[in-house]
């Protein structure tokens, strides 16, 4: 059988040549990305071409080539077979395992291109890497594992502290290399995932050791993909330590950010999420992590309401305040959540909310340290990346050469506390390092016997530890120690930071059987409309509305999301569904009046702000709305009852006088009219008041008062064209109160 070549003439593009040194990192992404998207859309004949050129100036590139040619012919042999007919009940998963070793030899010829013209860490890591006596996973594995021992036996014979030091700092570097193996290896091999495994189930290696190791391969992974390394992460996700498979769950979570559509082409993956499935814990989980690096994304505007609200208000509790009632401070219920979404109604006062705010945020493991110490990371230890990911360890030899944990309360403190992650449990340690022995001591000495003895309280600690042990509290503050690597790490631009990205892992396919129930599709919704991004988690309410019956709660929120949006029609249809549950609701009513009145719709606003009044007879903003109402429908004398009331209830209402003020005028009463536009005037006028005054006055012929008044809201105005779009609004106005309309461009003239 003669094949055909995939549209390419391999022998000319040998002759090609590629001037390598003009190669940059930008360029061969470039190139490496115009492979992928074909590969993506499964043009597999163009991206085989491609890559064909891709390999083509690497050095030593035979083993690569003779790949490519493998895939390019089993690719004809299939098409072949299609051409003829020939049924194939395989064909579907050959073509998906082309797909994918191509992705993979395009991610090696991706890493051996760049690797000869980039100078990033990884990089240059991997060149010293490579200067090392070569071993093994496994010869790393049993240095490791000889730690404990070595470290035991030198207590026992009372060996002096610099060789324990020594001991210490020999584990710290072997840990420093496998960290630098590990991330720099971007494929593993079978023996790599078998001695892997191996880390999996030693008895001898410290959790920490463990935990930097799951690091390690998340780190990897989001240099290159590696199918070994993914399914190594599903299984340290199994480890019966929560440190370790809390690490293993987010990284877990970073490569579905990274690899979402890509892991679709894997059965090992799919199988593997599906067998999860079958019980909720999994799906549980990765919908709690979900939520907690969406929570992560809002450490920058937290650390801005620290710095910006919090604190100051802390600092003005001690300072009188003015409690003189605001009108418009929450302008009818425009920006009010219902009450009835909110289990508790507490008492509250501006400090009392601002500190209930801070617990809250701390209690569901909002970021609030991470200003605090940003500036702490100075410090020699985090110059190395693996320290960045180390678990926090008091018998650190940078933490122990000064301070003895058997002997420091505060270290004690420190270790205990749930509060902080590894990362900011290091900087304080070297913080304190530089407060003179003499002042650690004299703080010690301040604490009470009793507070002594409650920090030292057994019990206490055993509780405390127990609580900050939780799963959930062990993942959040991974995702603490994440944060601050890649958005302080001194060289983290060469990094993709993935908290810049949306982090949507419910909305991505491979995830759907997992994410998209009901519960945790609230609990994520839920998250997103406490923290008012409004489009999103309308969008999520809606998705429960195709699962679920719709409760009046959920058309309540979504309509409300779409009102928060300026999208009132689309409010109005949700907040007429909820009506229909729920009919009558005073919450919903009021909403639906307010859209109404937004879209200028005052006929069907006024019908709901009058089922608001039956409810609130006396509230004055409610009482307000619909005066406002029946003055836009053109129904001046009911609309003067109710701001009469208004006036009555509060006598020195300026937005009362202006609505009393212009329905007088409209409806000819020019005497009483001028009597409140004199009040308006004597007070704080505005550019429309000085404007509506000028009305009056021209009707009442007072032509040199009319043309002041006029210029007074010219000169109020934002501009000259602000004005005359105003006063053209209310030409009609003029005429009917017979003002000549020739006369009208004479009165402008005249200004």
């Amino acid at each position: 059988m003669v094949m055909e070549k995939i549209n390419l003439d391999w022998h000319q593009t040998l002759t090609k040549k590629v001037c390598s040194k003009n190669m940059t990192e930008s360029t061969i992404n470039d190139q490496y990305q115009e492979i992928i998207k074909l590969i993506r859309r499964k043009q597999l004949k163009d991206a085989v071409a491609k890559l064909f050129v891709f390999i083509f100036d690497i050095p030593d590139n035979r083993k690569l080539i003779d790949e490519l040619e493998r895939i390019e012919t089993s690719y004809g042999y299939m098409l072949e077979y299609m051409r003829r007919n020939i049924i194939d009940p395989e064909r579907q998963k050959m073509h998906t395992r082309l797909l994918t070793d191509t992705l993979t030899l395009t991610d090696q010829a991706r890493i051996i291109k760049t690797s000869s013209v980039s100078n990033r860490l990884y990089f240059s890591t991997s060149s010293y890497a490579k200067t090392l006596p070569q071993q093994s996973i496994k010869d790393y594995l049993m240095s490791l594992e000889s730690f404990t021992e070595e470290i035991a036996v030198a207590g026992l014979l009372h060996e002096n502290m610099e060789n324990a030091q020594n001991i210490r700092k020999k584990h710290e570097e072997t840990n420093q290399n496998l960290f630098d193996f590990v991330w720099t290896n971007s494929f593993w091999n079978s023996q790599d995932q078998e001695e892997t495994s191996e880390i999996l189930t030693s008895m001898l290696l410290p959790a920490n050791d463990l935990c930097l190791f799951v690091s390690a391969v998340t780190m990897s992974l989001m240099e290159c993909f590696d199918l070994r390394k993914i399914m190594w992460l599903f299984k340290a996700y199994e480890h019966q330590t929560a440190i370790v498979n809390q690490r293993a769950l987010v990284g877990l979570a970073f490569m579905f950010q990274l690899y979402h559509e890509r892991m679709l082409l894997y059965p090992e993956i799919i199988s593997r999420l599906t067998l999860l499935n079958e019980t909720e814990h999994f799906s549980q989980e990765l919908s709690r992590v979900q939520i907690q690096l969406l929570l992560s994304q809002e450490t920058t505007k937290i650390d801005r309401k620290m710095r910006e609200e919090i604190i100051p208000e802390v600092i003005k509790s001690v300072q009188p305040r003015n409690t003189k009632f605001d009108f418009d401070e929450n302008e009818d219920g425009a920006n009010d959540q219902n009450p009835e979404w909110i289990l508790q109604n507490m008492e509250s006062s501006p400090l009392a909310d601002k500190l209930r705010e801070m617990n809250e945020l701390q209690m569901e493991g909002a970021d609030i340290y991470m200003s605090t110490f940003a500036q702490l990371k100075g410090y020699p230890f985090f110059k190395s990346m693996a320290n960045w990911f180390y678990p926090f360890d008091p018998q650190h030899s940078a933490v122990i050469k000064e301070l003895n944990a058997e002997k420091s309360p505060l270290i004690n403190m420190i270790l205990e506390s749930g509060f902080f992650c590894d990362s900011d449990k290091y900087s304080m340690c070297f913080t304190i390092m530089h407060i003179p022995q003499g002042q650690r001591e004299s703080m010690v000495s301040q604490l009470s016997e009793q507070q002594m003895n409650e920090i030292m309280d057994d019990q206490k600690v055993q509780s405390f530890k127990k609580h900050f042990e939780r799963p959930e509290v062990v993942s959040n503050l991974y995702i603490h120690n994440l944060y601050r690597f890649f958005k302080l790490f001194p060289r983290r631009m060469q990094f993709r930071d993935i908290f810049n990205e949306p982090l949507q892992l419910y909305r991505y396919t491979i995830l759907q059987p997992i994410l998209s129930k009901p519960e945790y599709l609230q609990s994520i919704a839920e998250f997103l409309f406490r923290k008012e991004y409004m489009s999103e988690a309308a969008n999520i309410y809606e998705s429960l509305l195709e699962l679920t019956e719709g409760t009046t709660e959920i058309y309540q929120k979504i309509g409300y999301c779409r009102q928060k949006e300026r999208r009132y029609a689309e409010a109005i249809e949700y907040y007429h569904k909820a009506d229909i549950l729920k009919p009558d609701n005073l919450w919903t009513n009021r909403h639906l009046a307010i859209c109404y009145r937004n879209l200028r719709d005052f006929k069907h606003a006024l019908e709901y702000y009058r089922k608001v009044e039956t409810a609130l007879p006396e509230n004055k903003q409610i009482l307000f709305n619909i005066g406002s109402c029946l003055a836009e429908l053109d129904q001046n004398d009911e609309a003067l009852n109710y701001f009469f009331k208004l006036d009555f209830i509060d006598s020195e209402n300026l937005k009362v006088w202006r609505g009393i003020a212009w329905c007088s005028f409209v409806s000819g009463k020019f005497e009483q009219s001028k009597r409140y536009y004199e009040r308006i005037l004597e007070k704080a006028p505005t550019a429309s008041d000085y404007l509506n005054a000028g009305h009056l006055a021209w009707c009442l012929s007072h032509i040199e008062d009319a043309i002041k008044l006029y210029t007074q809201s010219v000169e109020a105005s934002k501009d000259k064209q602000e004005f005359l779009t105003m006063f053209h609004k209310d030409t009609m106005y003029l005429i009917f109160q017979g003002i000549n309309k020739d006369d009208i461009p004479l009165m402008l003239d005249l200004l």
